[in-house]
């Protein structure tokens, strides 16, 4: 993995609202009144629908997923649905309307309703003032530790195995391994390793910040959308998340950022060791055949696991 990746746009293919089984349809129109537009968005990488929708009693945000599509994403649009249920209101999250979870001719399809927050995704290549926002956005996640009654997956347990890669990379490396790589191998499994151990934390993290998972409103600030990965972990990794995502699209010189991270806690070792891990879960995903209903998700982790080698370079020279 070597060399600058060519843009790789952050969706996926997805059905249309024409698609959906007749239910689940009927279901929207029960909470919404007669549909009158149906606006589709991109963004994500759900096989399922993701649309705007307004009907004669009030507008919201659909997303449905059948298991046909893929076997695991509805499983992960009912974890949305738990976290959304769940989070405290100084997260920005949109709110949950209503949610459904039903067997349709013996296929399981599952669907929520949540507010629909006008605003657009940020720009990339990333603009330094929406960069900006966006920290801003993160920083009131962080601001206080997450409440006690909120139960969130711990981040270091939930994402953990992802980020503790290395030990299978070294058995079956790839054979383009980029000559920096085969170099520092002892050292990128060492670092690799302290990774869990460094998200570890009391605060809520959305985990998955990425352009298309933002939101800029008509004022200019900034929501957080697609929530199922909310976990409870260090102030500091989705402002990581964040930077990484402008070095993927482009943007602003991210090292100017880098006192955010020190102000969220985040040591050099642990943000080596995090960075590190991201790159070996990268690499080797983006190694493994396309999931059902996910041609591009391949691709897009091949782009960012190149970023990540480059910035995991600048900050281990030698």
């Amino acid at each position: 993995m070597s060399g600058s990746p060519e843009p790789v746009r952050p969706y996926g293919a997805r059905i249309s609202w024409a698609d959906l089984p007749e239910q689940v349809s009927a279901w929207v129109t029960g909470e919404l009144g007669e549909i009158l537009e149906v606006i589709p968005q991109q963004g994500g990488f759900s096989p399922g629908t993701a649309d705007r929708v307004r009907g004669t009693r009030g507008s919201g945000f659909v997303k449905a997923v059948g298991e046909g599509l893929n076997p695991h994403t509805p499983g992960l649009v009912a974890r949305e649905i738990n976290v959304l249920a769940s989070l405290p209101e100084y997260a920005g999250a949109p709110v949950l309307l209503a949610s459904l979870d039903e067997r349709i001719e013996g296929e399981r399809w599952v669907a929520l309703l949540v507010e629909d927050i006008p605003g657009r995704h940020p720009h990339t290549p990333w603009l330094a003032g929406e960069v900006e926002r966006a920290l801003g956005a993160l920083g009131t996640l962080v601001a206080q530790p997450v409440p006690a009654d909120v139960r969130l997956p711990l981040l270091e347990t939930d994402l953990g195995g992802d980020l503790s890669l290395w030990p299978s990379i070294v058995a079956d490396p790839p054979e383009d391994l980029d000559p920096w790589v085969v170099d520092n191998l002892d050292r990128l499994v060492a670092l690799g390793a302290r990774a869990p151990e460094a998200v570890a934390g009391d605060y809520l993290v959305h985990t998955d910040i990425r352009s298309d998972n933002l939101l800029v409103t008509a004022d200019g600030s900034v929501r957080i959308v697609d929530w199922p990965w909310a976990c409870r972990g260090a102030a500091w990794v989705d402002t990581l998340s964040l930077l990484l995502n402008v070095r993927v699209h482009g943007g602003p010189d991210t090292t100017a950022y880098d006192s955010q991270l020190t102000d969220l806690g985040a040591t050099r070792d642990a943000v080596d060791a995090v960075l590190v891990g991201l790159f070996g879960y990268f690499l080797h995903a983006s190694r493994l055949a396309p999931p059902p209903g996910l041609p591009t998700v391949r691709a897009f982790q091949r782009a960012q696991g190149d970023v990540a080698l480059e910035w995991v370079r600048e900050r281990l020279p030698g």
